[in-house]
């Protein structure tokens, strides 16, 4: 169970990418996961890389023209800082519920819950009453790809930053992005978006992931049960919105591969058309 918690906690930043996105048009986008970010006075390039955070290792891939980008790069940005241990130690302490879950939520959402864990997970509500809701959604989640062999792109980022000696810097904080998911989804929310966890559409999400298909992810990501407006504000506009604010000053100077989960590129409100609106060249890399 402890190994357990330990990868739930490194996968939450799942919830971020996979179900949350904008449902408003935007231009089509290139198949790719690697972008090129250039102009509007950069000395040098950088590079917008799509995770999807978490994926089986059989299915677990890098392209060569990623591992040229992050071997020109100076610096490795994430959504988080998983290097610094404060963050780390932050994530542990946030995973665990202010109070049991058998406390906080009503007799109906515990009955809903455990069915839930019982199917998903083979597990019971008494299994994961000190977690908080958002740590179940991510065993949740992780149980979705079918495998017992997860890998985790942030991670080997940071391992091959370490090996190059590349600074790493988080967007934001483990308390900034769980306070957006709080105030995106109320407990009876997130419990509905629990139900649509479906390893089925896991496995679509994982294909469009390995064709670089972001406008597939895109679509998958926009369904109506998965987010409303409230949601779409605290979990997709602010965040890629304060991303975009302080990018320019960390790519002004010096090449950054910047690595976010893919479904924050695209959309009129993702982080490439947030970018191309502020003056840069943004463009796909294909080989």
């Amino acid at each position: 169970m402890k190994n357990l918690f330990t990868s739930a906690v490194t996968a939450i930043a799942i919830l971020f990418a996979v179900s949350i996105q904008a449902q408003t048009k935007a231009p089509k986008l290139e198949n790719s996961l690697l972008w090129e970010v250039s102009g509007n006075g950069l000395v040098k390039p950088s590079y917008l890389y799509g995770t999807i955070h978490m994926i089986c290792s059989g299915d677990y891939f890098l392209s060569e023209k990623t591992k040229k980008a992050f071997d020109k790069s100076d610096k490795l940005v994430l959504e988080i800082n998983f290097s610094d241990p404060k963050e780390m130690s932050e994530m542990q302490q946030m995973a665990m519920g202010k109070e049991p879950l058998s406390k906080k939520l009503n007799l109906e959402e515990l009955s809903k819950l455990d069915a839930i864990l019982k199917k998903s997970a083979g597990m019971t509500i008494k299994q994961v009453d000190a977690f908080s809701l958002m740590t179940v959604m991510s065993l949740i989640s992780m149980k979705s790809f079918g495998c017992d062999d997860l890998r985790f792109y942030e991670m080997n980022f940071i391992e091959s930053a370490k090996k190059q000696n590349l600074p790493v810097v988080g967007l934001e904080t483990v308390k900034s992005q769980f306070k957006s998911f709080e105030d995106a989804y109320s407990d009876a929310e997130m419990i509905a978006m629990l139900e649509e966890s479906d390893v089925e559409e896991t496995k679509k999400l994982v294909e469009d992931y390995k064709q670089e298909n972001l406008e597939g992810l895109f679509e998958k990501s926009t369904a109506e049960n998965m987010m409303n407006a409230k949601a779409k504000k605290y979990m997709l506009d602010e965040r890629n919105g304060n991303w975009v604010k302080l990018l320019p000053e960390m790519i002004k100077n010096e090449s950054v591969f910047v690595a976010v989960g893919a479904a924050h590129l695209a959309g009129n409100d993702g982080v490439i058309n947030l970018l191309r609106k502020a003056g840069y060249k943004v463009k796909p890399v294909t080989k």
